[in-house]
């Protein structure tokens, strides 16, 4: 019992940096493996995206209802990274993660460094003029591969979408952070139907630390909307610098 109400304040505060920022499954997958040692490992991703999708939802209602969202233009993404994503999950099982690790690490190196760089990136919404055919190409692009990727290995989905979002859309951090929630809860989605229809999610687990986690989402996107993108930008920077650390960690 103790395990897991200690569980519930990570998932509490992982849904807070996630709806702020991205990052979440940074505090909320170390606490589960281990505070809940008796579960497999397939049963700890499914029962923690279980959890991450419900905090998410949550986050992305409340960015709804305050961000203005342009549903035309999002729908490809999210149709795409749907797809993409259950793909990944049906993947999971014949890829060596580790193998992604070093291409990942330097990817967000570059995100990280870039945004530092230009500090005025992200800090206004100016949404660039494309083309449809080169707006589909990115949005389905974009969808496709972090789909793929949120479904098949996931730590910095949040934070590339917000990065593809600002730099491909022209989108400031606090609408790339509004549709960057609705993208990665249809990414999320696509997974949890094959680990609920598989049996995989432990449920005694999943709906404790999913409230808590929704909990934490809801108090998250109320701080940054509030807050506004220069709060976001900050966030942005720091969970980036982490993520970046703990991957490079777990692979050394």
């Amino acid at each position: 019992m103790l395990s897991l109400i200690l569980l519930c304040l990570f998932a509490f505060t992982a849904g807070f940096v996630d709806a702020v920022a991205g990052g979440g499954g940074l505090i909320q997958l170390p606490a589960m493996f281990i505070l809940q040692p008796q579960l497999s490992l397939v049963q700890t991703l499914a029962t923690n995206k279980t959890a991450s999708f419900a905090g998410t939802s949550v986050a992305a209602v409340r960015y709804i209802r305050r961000v203005d969202i342009d549903w035309k233009h999002l729908s490809p993404i999210i149709i795409s990274a749907l797809v993409a994503s259950f793909a990944g999950a049906l993947l999971v099982s014949f890829i060596h993660k580790e193998q992604f690790m070093p291409f990942i690490i330097t990817a967000l190196v570059l995100v990280l460094a870039y945004t530092i760089l230009k500090r005025e990136l992200g800090l206004h919404h100016n949404v660039k003029p494309l083309s449809q055919t080169k707006y589909l190409v990115y949005a389905i692009g974009t969808g496709s591969i972090l789909g793929l990727y949120e479904g098949l290995i996931g730590p910095g989905t949040g934070s590339f979408l917000l990065f593809a979002f600002i730099t491909l859309f022209g989108y400031d951090f606090m609408h790339a952070s509004a549709n960057g929630k609705i993208i990665n809860m249809s990414a999320s989605m696509g997974a949890l139907v094959f680990f609920i229809a598989k049996g995989f999610v432990v449920w005694g687990v999943a709906i404790p630390v999913a409230l808590c986690n929704m909990l934490g989402g809801y108090v998250g996107a109320h701080v940054a909307i509030k807050k506004g993108s220069g709060f976001v930008r900050f966030f942005f920077i720091v969970m980036s610098l982490a993520l970046i650390l703990k991957l490079g960690y777990d692979y050394l």
